[in-house]
C-alpha cells in the first residue's frame, strides 16, 4: 500500500524542520494518570532463530522499552540516547544542542524494581520510520494505571536508533516499491519473540492470559497480524493504520482513525471490518492528525514548530487538535479498552 510510504515522510514528527531557536528548551512529556510509580528498563534482544529480513548477515535484533509499576527510586532515564538525538538534530536541521531530545522529561524510573503483583501485559509497536520512544506518553500511562507495556523497536525501521554497537537507519524506508507488507508480517514474528522472552524474565510477573497489544500505523497493521500469529493476543488497537494480507480475527478490536487515515486507509478498512467477528468498534477522531498519538504532537507545540511547518504536513500529521487533548483522549481509550478486554 504505497500511501504508507507518503505517511513515511514525517519521522518522528520533526523531518525537514527549519532551524527556528539556538536555545535548548525545557521539553517534557505530560505526566501519566494513575496510582503506580513507573520503572523503565531497555533490552536489547537477539532471536538467534532467525536472520534479519533486511541485514540477512544478521541476527534478529531488537531494541525494546519495558515500562511498568515500580518502586519509586532510581535515577530519571534519558528520553532517547545522546547519539539519537544528536542524529535527530542534524538530520532535521534543528537548531538544537545535539543532546536537547535526549533530555526530554519523562516520568519513570530508570531499572527501579517491579512492585510486587502479577500485571497484564500490553504490546506497543511503532509507525514506520518511528522507533519505540515515540509511544512514550502512552506507555508511561499505561504503566501507572498497572500494565507492564513493552514498546518494540523494529530492527532497520526506524531511523537512528542506537543499538549496543551503534546507530541503525531505515534501511525498509529506501526501499523501492512497497515493502511494508512483509515488514508488518515480520512484525508479527517479532511481536511473539518479544512475549515469549518477557514470559520468561522473573524481573516481571506477567499473566500469561491477559496480553493486549496496540500500534500506530504499521504498528497498528502489525497488531492485527501479531493477533493473526499468535492467540495469546487477547485484545488488539489499530491506531490510523492498513490492514494488510486478509486479516480475520475473533476477539476485541478498536480502530481509531484520524481523517489523514480516511483519505488513505478507508478502503482496507472498509474491506476489513465484516472479518473481524468479535466486539470491535471505530473512532474518528475529529480534528486529530495521523501523529496524533505520538509525543511527537507535543513536543512540536512545546518547540512552537508549528508555524514553522507547511500547512499540508500539519494538517496531515497533527491536525488542529489540541495536542494534550488528542493525547488525553487516546490514553483513556487505550486504557478503557485493556482494561475491559485484555486484563479482566
Amino acid at each position: 500500500m504505497k500511501s504508507l510510504m507518503v505517511l513515511v515522510a514525517v519521522i518522528a514528527g520533526l523531518l525537514g524542520v527549519p532551524a527556528v531557536a539556538s536555545a535548548a528548551p525545557a521539553l517534557s512529556l505530560p505526566a501519566p494518570d494513575g496510582p503506580f510509580p513507573i520503572g523503565l528498563r531497555t533490552l536489547h534482544l537477539t532471536d538467534q532463530r532467525r536472520a534479519d529480513p533486511w541485514v540477512p548477515e544478521k541476527r534478529r535484533e531488537l531494541m525494546v522499552n519495558v515500562w511498568y509499576p515500580a518502586v519509586p527510586i532510581g535515577r530519571a532515564p534519558r528520553y532517547m540516547t545522546e547519539a539519537e538525538s544528536a542524529a535527530a538534530v542534524a538530520g532535521r536541521k534543528l537548531d538544537l544542542p545535539p543532546d536537547a531530545l535526549s533530555k526530554v522529561r519523562v516520568h519513570s524510573r530508570e531499572n527501579a524494581p517491579s512492585l510486587p503483583g502479577r500485571r497484564p501485559l500490553v504490546v506497543l509497536s511503532p509507525g514506520a520510520g518511528n522507533n519505540r520512544i515515540t509511544l512514550t506518553s502512552v506507555a508511561e500511562h499505561l504503566a501507572a494505571q498497572g500494565f507492564v507495556v513493552a514498546g518494540i523497536d523494529h530492527a532497520y525501521e526506524a531511523w537512528a536508533t542506537e543499538f549496543p554497537d551503534g546507530l541503525r537507519q531505515c534501511v525498509a524506508c529506501g526501499l523501492p516499491g512497497e515493502p511494508w507488507p512483509a515488514a508488518i508480517a515480520n512484525r508479527a514474528v517479532d511481536t511473539t519473540f518479544v512475549v515469549d522472552t518477557l514470559l520468561k524474565d522473573r524481573r516481571w510477573s506477567i499473566d500469561a492470559t491477559k496480553i493486549g497489544m496496540a500500534g500506530h500505523s504499521a504498528g497498528g497493521s502489525a497488531t492485527a497480524a501479531a493477533m493473526t500469529a499468535d492467540r495469546r493476543i487477547k485484545a488488539g488497537v489499530n491506531v490510523d493504520g492498513p490492514f494488510y494480507g486478509g486479516v480475520s480475527l475473533d476477539r476485541p478490536f478498536l480502530l481509531l482513525t484520524s481523517p489523514t487515515g480516511e483519505k488513505y486507509f478507508r478502503a482496507s478498512w472498509d474491506e476489513t471490518w465484516p472479518r473481524l467477528t468479535g466486539p470491535k468498534k471505530q473512532d474518528l477522531v475529529e480534528n486529530s492528525g495521523h501523529s496524533s498519538v505520538t509525543d511527537a504532537a507535543i513536543l512540536i507545540d512545546q518547540l512552537g514548530l508549528r508555524p514553522q511547518l507547511p500547512p499540508t504536513e500539519i494538517e496531515n500529521q497533527y491536525g488542529s487538535i489540541d495536542s494534550r487533548k488528542a493525547l488525553e483522549f487516546f490514553r483513556t481509550e487505550l486504557t478503557g479498552f485493556f482494561k475491559q478486554w485484555s486484563a479482566r
